[in-house]
């Protein structure tokens, strides 16, 4: 066997080896991209059927809410920020900030806000029974989050 086929073999051998590390490693690094990317705030739960009778007691109002959750280590000031349905009701941060890790729940009814609780002060539902959207927005107006229920559901 002469020298150059020598080499043309080593080289079809390094360049064959070289192929078949690299498609065992394609799957790992294209599945990196797929992975699920916690978001750092996000609505983290919705009950929009409150238990019981619809009977638009304040106690009834306030079983009606949506969850934030800050994901991060940070605070997140929510200042300006909206929550909002598909029909238009709006509710919008005052001077709040969520620390790290942490949820707070958007009460429909009246009450006293807290670290944990926000009342929108409402004296209707805002959250449709059997189809709705809640879209959470900063204080730039861009979308953070959406949470869809029903008919329409899609999550994000």
């Amino acid at each position: 066997m002469s020298a150059s086929s020598t080499a043309r073999r080593i080289a079809a051998t390094v360049l064959a080896a070289g192929a078949m590390v690299s498609v065992a490693a394609l799957p790992a690094s294209a599945h990196d991209g797929d992975r699920h990317r916690t978001p750092k705030v996000e609505i983290s739960a919705v009950q929009a059927d409150s238990p019981g009778r619809d009977n638009r007691s304040n106690r009834s109002l306030n079983a009606e809410w949506v969850e934030i959750t800050n994901n991060t280590r940070h605070p997140v000031n929510l200042d300006g920020w909206t929550l909002k349905d598909k029909d238009g009701h709006r509710y919008t941060f005052n001077d709040y900030r969520l620390a790290g890790r942490s949820t707070v729940r958007i009460h429909t009814g009246e009450g006293r806000d807290s670290r944990t609780d926000l009342y929108q002060d409402r004296r209707n539902y805002v959250w449709n029974n059997d189809s709705d959207t809640a879209t959470l927005r900063d204080d730039r107006g861009r979308v953070v989050d959406t949470e869809s229920w029903g008919r329409h559901h899609h999550r994000r």
